[in-house]
């Protein structure tokens, strides 16, 4: 990804999603990050929440539990602030339970997150 990686939500949502999908969740991540740092102020918790979560399913593939356990966990917290009025056709709260549940579950597969409810 190139460090001035720039789209809009939409755009870098499905971007996203297509990078999770092919199980490449680093990717996602980059793709997510990228929007957090030039996300509007009352968007940028959310949109770390969401590359938090990309790094936490990477975590997982790459067998480290624990990494993924603090990581999902802690998006989750960042992102459930969003819950009543999500931007961007986001399922947070999909994501907010799919976080926890691999938080506290990991061997329960498969490692699915779908980031809207599109």
């Amino acid at each position: 990804m190139p460090d001035d990686l720039e789209m809009p939500p939409e755009e870098a949502l499905a971007e996203a999603q297509r990078l999770l999908d092919a199980d490449r969740p680093f990717h996602a991540h980059e793709v997510l990050e990228a929007v957090w740092k030039a996300a509007p102020e009352p968007e940028r918790e959310l949109w770390r929440g969401l590359a938090q979560v990309a790094v936490g399913v990477t975590h997982l593939r790459r067998g480290n539990a624990r990494g993924a356990d603090a990581l999902l966990s802690r998006a989750a917290d960042r992102i459930v602030p969003y819950q009543d009025a999500p931007p961007h056709g986001i399922d947070v709260e999909g994501i907010v339970r799919r976080a926890r549940g691999l938080a506290k579950h990991p061997e329960e597969g498969p490692i699915s997150l779908r980031l809207t409810t599109n």
